[in-house]
């Protein structure tokens, strides 16, 4: 980069010096030595840039070049950008001003001056940044457990941005990834909000987000039996965990349970609860909880039992709790 620059320097340095001539008697620029390297001015994309150059008594014209184009020639402004300008303070300053920089102002620049016995140069490249900003990033999606899943988060920003990902539940930690973040045989776990964060230290940050749900079959992870006395109300239990939520079915022996002939189903979000008005010894025995969704089925036995001894709770895995595969 460097060695294109110098070559970038000279090839102006011959353009100007040929136009030189056509240049009216102007400010004049304070000479600096050529042999030093060139200055580097870093504005950022939108902000506004002056070029400094200052002027003594010794010299008879000046001018500002840029890509072997005329900016300014002494006073005359030959650009015809409305944003670029002249910074004068008296015959002390000869400072051009660019507004609203953009990335296409970015190169070399050269305030050249014409003196009695020579002409020199003061060269300065100006380097635009520009914030990070997100363009493109992977839509909410649905997916199945197991599945494998690549977000995608592309940005652009000069210098260019970092990207970094978390899933911000439940402890958004960092996650290995950067334009593109795998996800391998993807787990209930691993749904939630993902963050997706460009930053080049131009600005502050952009941050965008995808939700991910991840589908799974139902899981029933309690079941709540009852003891209860002839003439009083028994209650059983089903809860389920499940995404899309599951659906729920009651049975005694083979027979589907509905609401009627003093039963009450109640279902709310992932639990059921099945209520049994009025116990009957004909009531007591074995029920069973059946939990669906498209991805899958799983049920498990309840009891509603008046003996003595008895908790009222069946474990999680309970040897009367199947799963039935989905026809």
């Amino acid at each position: 980069m460097q060695v294109g620059r110098k070559s970038c320097w000279r090839q102006l340095q011959a353009s100007f010096f040929r136009l030189l001539c056509l240049i009216p008697t102007g400010f004049p620029v304070r000479s600096v030595d050529m042999q030093r390297p060139s200055d580097n001015i870093t504005i950022r994309q939108g902000d506004t840039a002056v070029i400094r150059c200052y002027v003594d008594d010794k010299v008879s014209k000046a001018a500002w070049l840029n890509r072997s184009n005329i900016i300014f020639a002494g006073q005359d402004k030959w650009s015809l950008d409305p944003r670029v300008d002249l910074v004068t303070k008296g015959q002390l300053e000869y400072s051009l001003r660019i507004q609203k920089v953009d990335v296409f102002d970015e190169g070399p620049y050269i305030c050249s001056i014409q003196t009695k016995q020579q002409s020199k140069t003061s060269q300065v490249y100006l380097i635009v940044q520009v914030p990070a900003n997100i363009y493109k990033v992977t839509e909410d999606l649905t997916v199945n457990e197991g599945a494998n899943v690549t977000l995608s988060c592309l940005a652009s920003g000069r210098p260019d941005p970092a990207i970094n990902w978390r899933l911000l539940n439940p402890s958004a930690e960092p996650l290995d990834g950067e334009e593109y973040l795998d996800i391998t045989g993807i787990m209930r776990n691993q749904a939630g909000r993902y963050e997706c964060k460009a930053s080049n230290d131009v600005a502050t940050p952009d941050v965008k987000y995808v939700n991910v749900v991840v589908n799974y079959p139902p899981t029933i992870k309690k079941t709540q039996s009852s003891e209860t006395p002839v003439g009083r109300m028994g209650t059983l239990q089903c809860d389920a965990t499940a995404v899309p939520t599951p659906e729920f079915e009651w049975y005694r022996d083979e027979k589907r349970l509905s609401n009627a002939q003093g039963v009450n189903i109640q279902i709310i979000g992932t639990n059921t609860i099945l209520m049994v008005a009025n116990v009957t010894e004909e009531d007591y025995g074995n029920y069973t909880c059946v939990a669906s969704n498209r991805l899958g089925v799983q049920n498990a036995s309840v009891f509603l039992y008046m003996e003595r001894g008895f908790t009222g709770n069946l474990p999680l895995t309970a040897p009367s709790a199947t799963i039935w595969p989905r026809r």
